[in-house]
């Protein structure tokens, strides 16, 4: 029997996304403060006579499982860094989802960093940190937070992380939307919404840290924020009236996770997310719901 290796690795919520104008090379600088959370999707991968790709569990059905998958790409581009070529370079990967799917919930980029993980393992290639983040910077901004896990600043494209300190347990829960939002359409009425604006550079929220570093539900409520969020909002205002229903039901906060469509609810506690989760459930505003604590730890061979 072939030897197969699985990571698991975590979504991820944006307390705070601050996008700064379009650069020259059409990407916006951002400040990004990522918070792991703890729904997970598994990657394995097994030696194989080509490079292939399968999914499975909710929206597999949504999930390419061609050469774009960014878990196929991060398999290629280890093979390409080590010279493995024909067979040597060819496994079978299977992601079994829970991340949700398309909800800007970074479960691509997951798939991506788990399966760069799981690749170095089954062929002991021996990256370093460094190179596996190098690779995941390559395969996408948020690729490399799903690596790392915990909480971390972005900068740059996102890619450029700096690991921050919490001082506590999160309690979050995710409504998924009836529908998908396309990241880069989110980023066009980004851009169509403040043209003509002064867009500030975007830095890291100094309240927004130390009530992370604190573990302090209620401050960080009063902090979070998404510039993104109305771009989202204005293609999807549907969107709205989910969000107020979490607040209806007693969330700290409420807002669109990165570019979305799903958007993420602040308990103060377990209990309470519990109870949120309920009501949003009922509300008739989403597809579905998921609750989840933070922060979690990045990917991880099982």
């Amino acid at each position: 029997m072939s030897r197969s290796v699985t990571v698991r690795v975590p979504a991820k919520v944006n307390v705070q996304l601050a996008v700064g104008a379009a650069r020259p090379d059409g990407f916006h600088p951002l400040a990004n403060v990522f918070l792991a959370v703890g729904l997970y999707d598994r990657v394995t991968v097994t030696p194989a006579d080509e490079l292939r790709v399968t999914c499975s569990g909710p929206d597999a059905d949504q999930v390419p499982l061609d050469a774009t998958n960014l878990a196929a790409r991060a398999a290629a581009a280890l093979a390409a860094r080590r010279g493995r070529t024909g067979r040597d370079a060819a496994v079978h990967v299977h992601i079994d989802k829970d991340i949700p799917v398309a909800g800007g919930m970074a479960g691509g980029s997951a798939d991506g960093a788990g399966a760069l993980l799981a690749c170095d393992a089954l062929w002991n290639a021996g990256a370093s940190r460094e190179e596996l983040l190098e690779i995941c910077a390559e395969l996408g901004s948020d690729v490399p937070f799903s690596l790392v896990g915990g909480a971390a600043l972005g900068v740059g494209r996102g890619e450029l992380l700096t690991p921050l300190e919490v001082g506590g347990d999160f309690h979050w829960v995710f409504a998924m939307a009836t529908r998908g939002l396309s990241t880069p359409a989110v980023f066009r009425e980004f851009d169509r919404l403040t043209e003509g604006a002064a867009v500030p550079e975007p830095v890291a929220s100094e309240p927004l840290l130390a009530a992370l570093a604190k573990g302090d539900v209620d401050a960080l409520a009063g902090a979070v924020v998404n510039d993104l969020q109305p771009a989202a909002l204005s293609l999807f205002p549907e969107l709205a009236r989910t969000l107020e229903a979490g607040l209806e039901a007693g969330a700290a906060t409420a807002l669109v996770s990165g570019s979305g469509p799903t958007t993420a609810y602040l308990a103060r506690d377990a209990a309470s997310a519990a109870r949120i989760a309920d009501a949003l459930a009922a509300s008739g505003t989403c597809r579905t719901v998921r609750v989840a604590p933070s922060p979690a730890p990045g990917a991880t061979v099982l």
